[in-house]
């Protein structure tokens, strides 16, 4: 008889493993949104019974998933209150060195995504930031990086500052018989973030590539990168009936670079110099949104083609505005043309700015990416409606006085109070910030109208999709095989050494993936390695939280890296420079702090 071979693992791990080998797979791919891959998988799970089907959708009641979302609505109404804008009021200064402009931006960023969704508070201080870079006549890539981490870390410091807490808080509920508390991760948070942001304004700001932002800090004329735009020949054009040869040395004369000619559905060939544009040709260029306008006034261009109804919005008063695509906005993903930006908006979309890709297809074809800095024209208040509606982030000088202070202090005050009780055991914390929430609707502040566009429903799909599948990863005892495998590659190393080898690869998984996904995974395994090595789960469990939340590598590993990608004008390759040294120091001084507060 042959001898059955027994396998580590059990067809049920083997099935839960695999589902989430392909969720990790296809988020660093990229394809696919993360939303649509987790609920995809979670489907699959119940499919093929790796996850029961009475427990399909408890991730979508659950604390940690009802907190995020909660937060999202006040961090939405601290901002449209005034509150933050009254805090940033006065931070931007020309006369002010950088080291000391980002330790200040730093400073409030950090203070700020410590009681709001991080992404929250830098899209609040992007555009002061790149005011304060106008100001002072230099690249904002020098600041915006620094200034993107700093409210990553800042998010360290409470259990609302970041997903990640929340997630690592109510697990250990479940596994231990109680959360953690508001501030129960300020002691390592807090000296985290003060050792990242001393560096980030100190050196790490001098790591950053001299070519990112593509803006020399001697220009007197401070632009941002160029867009690609396209431009059609109308019968008053200058360029009507000239050869080619003759539009390109013009378009070089005016700083714009021409890349196609498009004739209906056709492309001329760049070759051919002596061919003469004709009415309703498009010019597809890259130019600087400035020279872009100078270029259009001066040869009677338009912004869009024929088939467009340019009376929709004729007669007003048009301006230029540009801003940046946020996570999880409603036009990521779409094209101008699905949108019917002329038709339903009054705008017209007339560039794209997308550092490190090239855009093959026309503009209003093009699919907008997070990180796409768009470049709009329409009336100040259709463009500014519109810019709100899709909850995208503009880069322009902010309205920094407060019109409604009663309101920004009120807003302030309740959110206060909310954390009080809920600190001091008065007040279950969803229940607190429920009461924030509906308060916030009563009185005003968050619009009836706006409470649900205020909260980033991927990433409440995405939590309560992964929820009952790493609970499945629990429930097979996959999780506690993997724990094991740590255990055994750092058998005979003393337990803290084992902490920092967990923290390290969680981090290294958090540069690739969402960071709430990165929790969700690595929660159940540090766990199960303190309980294999006899100690205390509490350090691990928080060395999981600090980690998860600490991507600095690329600008996929967390959106704020991403949402700063178009506007600093970054390369993929620019995060590790300052990223690498700040998460080995985050390592460094994170590890020592663990141990002295939650001893093993």
């Amino acid at each position: 008889m042959i001898d059955t071979i027994s396998l580590p693992f059990t067809t049920d791990q083997l099935k839960v493993l695999g589902i989430l080998l392909g969720v990790l797979t296809l988020l660093v791919w990229g394809r696919w949104r993360y939303d649509l891959v987790a609920f995809a998988a979670l489907v699959v799970a119940v499919i093929i019974g790796a996850v029961p089907k009475d427990q399909a959708f408890d991730g979508f009641g659950h604390p940690a998933t009802l907190i995020i979302a909660l937060v999202l609505v006040v961090s939405y109404g601290l901002s449209v209150s005034g509150a933050v804008d009254f805090i940033a009021r006065h931070l931007t200064a020309a006369d002010r060195s950088v080291p000391i402009h980002i330790a200040i931006m730093s400073t409030v960023g950090g203070l700020l995504s410590g009681f709001m969704n991080n992404v929250g508070a830098l899209a609040l201080l992007m555009p002061v930031d790149i005011n304060a870079a106008r100001k002072a006549k230099r690249s904002p890539a020098l600041t915006l990086m620094p200034l993107s981490f700093a409210t990553i870390l800042g998010g360290l410091v409470t259990l609302i500052g970041t997903p990640p807490n929340i997630i690592i808080s109510t697990y250990r509920e479940r596994e231990l018989g109680a959360p953690f508390e508001m501030f129960d991760f300020a002691p390592v948070g807090i000296v985290c973030a003060a050792a990242g942001i001393a560096f980030v304004a100190l050196i790490g700001w001098r790591l950053i590539p001299s070519s990112a932002g593509r803006v020399d800090a001697s220009d007197e004329s401070f632009k941002l990168n160029d867009y690609i735009a396209e431009l059609t020949v109308e019968e008053k054009s200058s360029f009507l009936d000239k050869q080619l040869v003759d539009v390109e040395k013009a378009s070089e004369q005016g700083d714009v670079t021409l890349l196609n000619v498009i004739r209906g559905k056709s492309r001329l060939q760049r070759h051919a110099g002596w061919i003469r544009l004709q009415e309703g040709d498009v010019l597809l260029v890259e130019a600087a949104a400035e020279s872009l306008d100078d270029f259009v006034a001066e040869h009677k261009l338009a912004y869009v083609d024929q088939d467009h109804q340019r009376d929709k919005i004729r007669g007003a008063d048009l301006d230029l505005v540009e801003a940046v695509v946020r996570p999880g906005t409603r036009i990521e993903g779409r094209t101008s043309n699905s949108l019917s930006l002329v038709d339903n908006y009054g705008i017209w979309l007339i560039g794209i700015q997308r550092e490190g890709r090239k855009i093959q297809t026309r503009v209003r074809r093009t699919q907008v990416a997070v990180g796409d800095v768009l470049l709009l024209l329409g009336p100040k208040t259709r463009t500014n409606a519109f810019i709100e509606e899709m909850g995208m982030v503009p880069l322009a000088e902010r309205g920094l006085e407060v019109k409604n202070t009663g309101k920004a202090l009120l807003a302030a005050g309740l959110f206060a109070a909310a954390i009080a009780a809920s600190s001091f055991g008065i007040l279950y914390l969803p229940i607190a910030l429920a009461l924030v929430c509906v308060l916030y609707v009563l009185l005003g502040i968050v619009p009836l109208k706006q409470l649900y566009d205020t909260i980033e429903w991927p990433v409440v799909v995405l939590i309560g999709s992964l929820i009952p599948i790493g609970a499945a990863l629990e429930q097979t005892g996959a999780s506690k095989i993997l724990a094991q495998s740590i255990v055994d590659v750092s058998q005979g190393l003393p337990p803290w050494v084992v902490l920092t080898i967990l923290m390290a690869l969680t981090m290294t998984l958090s540069d690739v993936l969402n960071n709430t996904a990165t929790a969700l995974v690595a929660a159940p395994i540090s766990v199960e390695v303190a309980r294999s090595l006899g100690v205390n789960p509490d350090p691990f469990l928080m060395a999981v939280a600090i980690a998860a939340s600490c991507a600095f590598l690329t600008p996929i590993g967390h959106k704020n890296n991403t949402l700063i990608m178009g506007p600093g004008g970054y390369r993929f390759g620019d995060y590790w420079r300052m990223g690498l040294p700040l998460e080995i120091i985050v390592v460094a001084v994170g590890v020592p702090m663990i141990l002295m507060v939650w001893p093993l």
